[in-house]
Formats: structure tokens, sequence, C-alpha cells
């Protein structure tokens, strides 16, 4: 898992990574994107998927190494460790305004003594326990924490945040759009200040959508593409 973990990094380190939210619990969904893009986004916050449909996507992505990031609502931290020790790649946070809530999504994703998270080794990124604790360790790469920015106002400045110790800060568009009332200008110029906050924190900056911008770039979702094609067969 380490080399996908790496791979995916050194996309955004280097240029643009290209992903994909998927909402659908077919496995095919994986198989698909893994075929053209860079990673993708299980989306546990806006999507039918239930727990055991996540942990099933995210294992079968990690199965043929595909990255695959998890989104969640709120840090919960025995998800985070079970999305993880099933091959997640990264963990996806939405709607963050306080650094304490990055810094707790970045101590549940690491050991310690960097962070909180348990260690188990009777799970399939250790071999079930056939890799030794400190070969495991060894072999254990941290995964990717993104931060979601999308409202008009946070609790603690957004370079704060963005300094919190993610990698990626995702812009949240729709969100922000709405939290500014749908005032369009509004909008702009608070995702504005938000990818200034986000380069002067040295961090990659993320968004839905394909602008060129966005170093970390989700387009569209499974669903989406799915009902394009369906409406363009007519």
């Amino acid at each position: 898992m380490a080399g996908v973990v790496s791979s995916l990094r050194g996309r955004l380190g280097g240029g643009r990574a290209v992903g994909t939210f998927v909402k659908l619990p077919a496995l095919e969904s994986i198989d698909v994107c893994a075929a053209s893009l860079d990673f993708c986004v299980v989306d546990y916050e806006h999507s039918q998927l239930s727990e055991g449909d996540v942990l099933r996507l995210v294992r079968h992505a990690a199965a043929i190494d595909f990255a695959a990031v998890v989104r969640i609502p709120e840090v919960d931290r025995g998800l985070v460790n079970r999305l993880l020790e099933a091959g997640a790649a990264g963990i996806q946070l939405s709607s963050v305004r306080r650094v304490a809530e990055v810094e707790a999504l970045v101590s549940a994703a690491a050991y310690a003594p960097d962070g909180s998270r348990s260690v188990s080794l009777a799970h399939p990124q250790a071999g079930y326990g056939s890799l030794p604790l400190r070969a495991y360790l060894r072999s254990a790469e941290a995964p990717l924490v993104v931060i979601q920015l999308e409202t008009r106002e946070t609790d603690d400045p957004p370079v704060e945040l963005c300094r919190a110790g993610a990698d990626v800060a995702f812009l949240g568009l729709t969100d922000l759009l709405v939290d500014c009332a749908l005032d369009d200008s509004a909008a702009a110029t608070r995702a504005d200040e938000l990818a200034d906050a986000v380069a002067e924190a040295g961090i990659a900056l993320g968004g839905f959508g394909a602008e060129e911008r966005f170093r970390y770039s989700v387009v569209s979702s499974d669903v989406a593409l799915l009902r394009e094609a369906v409406a363009g067969v007519r």
C-alpha cells in the first residue's frame, strides 16, 4: 500500500492528480476508475454506501494497487483505523472549521509516537499477522490527509487550518456557494482567499472540478458520469 500512497503524493508534488467520487457499491466502479484515473474518493458523506460497502470498495482498490481516499463527515478514530486497515490511501474530512479538527484527524491517522492510531496486525495491510510488528511499522506509510474548506467563515484562520498537518486542502465550492447565500461573487472571492491561504501554507490545493489550479482534482462522480452516459444514449 505504501507504493500507492507514494505514487499519489508524487503526482501531487510534481503536477496534478485527477480522480472522481465513488458513490455506488459496485466493485466495477473501482475497476473503471483505476483504468483511467489517478485516485478515487469513496464518498461516505454524500452517498447511500454503508460502512461495509465502503470497506469492501477500499479493500478492492488496495488489492488492485489503486489509491482510494475516503471522505468522512467527522473524525471517528475507530472508523479511520478500520478504513486504513482495509487499505485506504487517505482520509478526506469535510467542512473543517477548527485547527483541533485537523489535529484530531492527523492524530487518528498516525501511529504513536506521532499520533493515537491503535496498532493491530490482524488486517490485510499487515498480511493478517504474517508481518512482524517492526517490519509492518517500517513499511506502513502515513496516509494522505485531506481537509475540505467550504464555509464563508472558519473558527480559526484558514492558513492555520492548512498548517495543522494536512497534505491537501480541498475547496468545496458547492457548499461554499450555498454558505454565501448563492452569491457567486462572494463565493468566488472567498474561494480565492482560501486558495491563497493554502498556497501560503505550502500544501496542495484540491477541489471539485477540472480547474488547472487544483493539483488534487476531483471531477464528477460515478453516479453523475453514469447518468450522463445513459442520457446520451437517446
